[in-house]
């Protein structure tokens, strides 16, 4: 099928711009950066920017993604960010230098692989300072696996401890966090008698500290996709003046393929729509609007775009259909007229994942 869209555009140059600015502005303050690339799903031009950068690793949650840059020639090393199931325990070895650990059974687990697979692995030790996701919470039993891990996995190399933040319970990192993880980083450094190498402050979430020159010293590794991709979320969330980076690395394209005047008021009883949701809608007479092929099977939450044209409004959406407010937009759109929009998180991680975006690199 030769289908031209919708597609999703990534311009390198302007990605490339975006790693090099961070790194180095993360670098000044002593801090070394992880590429996160699972918010693309792993598209291979993309990730080969993280590599060829001044990152210190490239890391997926998705061991596809690793696999396709080791097979394409990537350098790494390879970070693994979601800790592993059991079952994924000798991809994890044959695939990722580093990974993120907080279950005492899976360190003993990946030590045993390594002894078979003939391999040593690195590991940080996560601790949950409250976002109650990953993590040990009790900080005596994290400090007994840095322990074990130092005296007695010998295939296993404890590299550092770090944490997450603001992904499931919305916590903010701050300097109070930031330095509550030092406290149990020395504690571990503490009982196994040496420096760490690492202590991973965060992730995109944690680069307000970063860029307020606030983070604490001993802070010197984080893991950093989002921030890096779309500067978005920093700037209109945090406040943080992101102007030194580009917002358009990622771009959405999608035909027109209906125009006409409409209630804005769907006419009849109200029930639900197809995905059982009832939804309120404003009287506003009658409107221009504009139909794209493009729905929720593509990009799950449409809301989420951000139309790069003035005056055009999104309304939402169904499987197939993106349904646009065009009354005030000063272009006479038409059938088969292309447009383009900014992506957020969830946008991006939902149409790089889609069958049926093709992927364009420029």
């Amino acid at each position: 099928m030769e289908k031209a869209y919708p597609i999703v555009e990534v311009d390198l140059k302007k990605l490339r711009h975006n790693i090099d600015q961070i790194v180095e502005k993360c670098a000044a303050r002593g801090i070394s950066v992880a590429g996160v690339v699972k918010g693309f799903n792993g598209i291979l031009p993309a990730m080969r920017e993280f590599d060829e950068s001044g990152c210190l690793a490239i890391g997926s949650s998705r061991f596809e993604h690793i696999e396709e840059a080791r097979n394409a020639g990537l350098k790494g090393p390879f970070l693994a960010l979601r800790v592993p199931m059991a079952s994924e325990i000798p991809d994890l070895v044959r695939l990722c230098d580093i990974s993120l650990s907080t279950e005492v059974e899976a360190l003993k687990a990946i030590d045993r692989e390594c002894e078979k697979q003939g391999k040593k692995h690195s590991v940080i030790i996560m601790a949950d300072l409250g976002d109650l996701r990953e993590g040990f919470w009790d900080k005596n039993e994290l400090v007994a696996a840095a322990v074990l891990v130092e005296k007695e996995l010998k295939n296993l190399h404890l590299l550092g401890v770090g944490t997450n933040l603001g992904c499931y319970g919305s916590i903010k990192p701050t300097v109070e966090k930031a330095n509550e993880l030092i406290t149990i980083a020395e504690d571990a450094e503490a009982a196994i008698g040496r420096k760490l190498e690492i202590i991973s402050g965060g992730a995109t979430s944690s680069l307000p500290l970063v860029l307020s020159d606030t983070m604490p010293a001993r802070i010197n590794h984080l893991r950093i996709g989002e921030g890096i991709l779309l500067p978005w979320d920093l700037q209109e969330l945090w406040d943080v003046d992101m102007s030194f980076m580009n917002f358009d690395v990622f771009t959405v394209k999608s035909e027109i393929i209906e125009v006409k005047e409409k209630p804005s008021h769907p006419v009849g009883e109200i029930f639900v729509d197809c995905f059982g949701n009832t939804s309120e809608y404003e009287d506003r007479g009658i409107r221009k609007k504009a139909l794209l092929a493009l729905g929720k099977l593509d990009v799950a939450y449409a809301d989420a775009l951000k139309p790069r044209a003035q005056g055009i409004e999104i309304l939402g959406g169904s499987s197939d259909h993106l349904i646009l407010d065009i009354t005030d937009d000063p272009v006479e759109r038409k059938f088969g007229d292309i447009l383009e929009f900014d992506v957020r998180y969830s946008t991006m991680l939902y149409t790089t994942s889609s069958r049926y975006l093709r992927v364009v690199t420029k």
